[in-house]
C-alpha cells in the first residue's frame, strides 16, 4: 500500500476495475487502454505521438529506475492520455537521469496510476481487445468513470495525424549519437559538413519521432519535415530525391487527404513509409486496413524478413506500435508483402518496385528497440540514388 500517493483507479467501458495509487499529474482522463511490452524505453513511449488518445499499460513491472532526460524525448511533448504501471520505481539511478518519473509527467501533464495488477489486466486486454477506459486520481467514483469511459470517441474513424503534426515546414539536420547507436558511428563521422548537393527528402509528419530524422541525417540526407496536409504539389515544388511518410496515431483510413496524396506521388519518385506512414501506402495501393484486436507494441515483436536478405537475416526483432494493419487479400498485382509478423502473421511490409514504393508497419529507427532493421533506411538512400 502506498499511503503517500491518492487513490486511483482505471475503468474500462466492459465494466472492468483497476484500482491502485496516483502519480504524475493528479487529474483525469480518457483513452484507448493499450499495452506495451518493451522492458525499457519508457521515455520514448511517452513522447511517441502514436500514442495519442491512448493509456499505455507497462507490461515490464518496475518503472521509472532510470528516470527521465531530455535527450531521450522523441517529441517536443508527452502524447500518452495516461500511464499505468504495477510499481513505479521510488529511485532513480542513472547517470543520465535529469528528473524522476513522477515530476516528468506531473511536469507535463499526465494522469499516472501505480500499483495496478497490470498483468491481469494485460490479459483482459488480450482477451477482450483494446477498449475505450477512463483513468483518474481525483474522483475515484467508479460508476462515473464508467460513463466517463463509454463516452469518450473511439479510435475507429479517428484522424488523429492533424492533431499531431507540425503547424509549418521545417528543416531537420541533427544527426544520430554514435554512443547509443554504434553501426551508425562511420555514417555519422563520414557525413560531410556541407551538404550541398545531398539527397533531400520530404518527411510528411503524421506524428514523427526525432530518432527517424537523426538516421536520415546521419545517412546524409538534407530533410525538410511538412504537414500532414501538404498537397503532393507543394511537395514536388521542393524537387525532393524521396518522400517518406511517417509514424503516427488514429485510424488510417480516416486519413482521406493522406491516402490521395500518395496516390498522387505515386510512381513519380522514390516513397518509404513507416507504421501509418505504411497503412498510407497501403490504401493509396488500392488496399484495405483493419483495426487489430489489442495491436502490437513493444520492443520484441518478430518478423519474417525477406529472402534476398540471407538465412542468417530471415528473422529480425523489431520495434512495434500500431493497433491498425493492411489486409493481405484484395492487394493489386505488382505489390508485393515482403515482411509479416511471426506471431499472428499480419502485414509488416510492402513493395510496389514499378512504383519505386516500399513500407513497413514497425519501427527500424528503435526508439526504444533493436537495430535489426535499420538496413531499411539504407535501401531508401538506395533507391534515391536510383541504385
Amino acid at each position: 500500500m502506498n499511503q503517500s500517493r491518492p487513490p486511483a483507479l482505471l475503468a474500462l467501458e466492459d465494466g472492468t476495475l483497476w484500482p491502485g495509487f496516483g502519480f504524475g499529474a493528479i487529474g483525469e482522463t480518457t483513452g484507448e487502454v493499450v499495452f506495451n511490452t518493451s522492458m525499457t524505453g519508457y521515455q520514448e513511449v511517452i513522447t511517441d505521438p502514436s500514442y495519442h488518445r491512448q493509456i499505455v499499460v507497462m507490461t515490464a513491472p518496475h518503472i521509472g529506475n532510470v528516470g527521465c532526460n531530455p535527450e531521450d524525448d522523441e517529441s517536443e511533448r508527452a502524447w500518452v492520455a495516461g500511464f499505468v504501471v504495477r510499481e513505479l520505481s521510488p529511485v532513480v539511478s542513472n547517470y543520465r537521469a535529469r528528473q524522476s518519473l513522477d515530476d516528468y509527467l506531473r511536469e507535463r501533464g499526465v494522469v499516472g496510476i501505480t500499483d495496478v495488477a497490470t498483468r491481469p489486466l494485460v490479459r483482459h486486454i488480450r482477451t477482450h481487445g483494446a477498449m475505450r477506459a477512463a483513468l483518474s486520481s481525483q474522483n475515484t467514483d467508479a460508476d462515473r468513470l464508467l460513463d466517463l469511459a463509454r463516452r469518450s470517441p473511439s479510435m475507429n474513424g479517428a484522424d488523429l495525424a492533424r492533431e499531431v503534426t507540425c503547424d509549418e515546414p521545417y528543416s531537420w539536420s541533427d544527426a544520430m549519437d554514435a554512443q547509443w547507436y554504434p553501426g551508425m558511428a562511420r555514417a555519422s563521422a563520414d557525413r560531410p559538413a556541407d551538404l550541398t548537393g545531398a539527397p533531400l527528402v520530404v518527411a510528411y509528419d503524421f506524428g514523427i519521432k526525432r530518432n527517424i530524422l537523426r538516421l536520415l541525417a546521419s545517412r546524409g540526407c538534407r530533410i525538410c519535415v511538412v504537414p500532414a496536409t501538404t498537397p503532393a504539389s507543394d511537395a514536388l515544388a521542393l524537387k525532393p530525391d524521396g518522400i517518406f511518410l511517417s509514424n503516427g496515431p488514429g485510424d488510417p483510413a480516416a486519413c482521406d487527404y493522406a491516402i490521395a496524396t500518395t496516390r498522387e506521388l505515386l510512381g513519380k519518385i522514390p516513397m518509404f513509409g513507416i507504421c501509418l506512414g505504411h497503412q498510407i501506402i497501403g490504401l493509396a495501393l488500392g488496399g484495405q486496413t483493419y483495426k487489430l484486436k489489442f495491436g502490437h507494441r513493444g520492443g520484441n515483436q518478430p518478423v519474417g524478413a525477406p529472402r534476398e536478405l540471407g538465412e542468417d537475416r530471415a528473422i529480425e526483432i523489431s520495434s512495434h506500435n500500431h493497433g491498425f494493419a493492411v489486409k493481405a487479400e484484395g492487394l493489386p498485382p505488382g505489390v508485393e508483402v515482403t515482411h509479416v509478423n511471426l506471431n499472428d502473421g499480419c502485414v509488416e511490409g510492402l513493395r510496389a518496385k514499378d512504383l519505386r514504393v516500399f513500407s513497413v508497419q514497425y519501427h527500424p529507427e528503435a526508439s526504444p528497440g533493436p537495430h535489426d532493421a535499420s538496413y531499411l533506411f539504407d535501401e531508401f538512400i538506395r533507391a534515391m540514388r536510383g541504385e
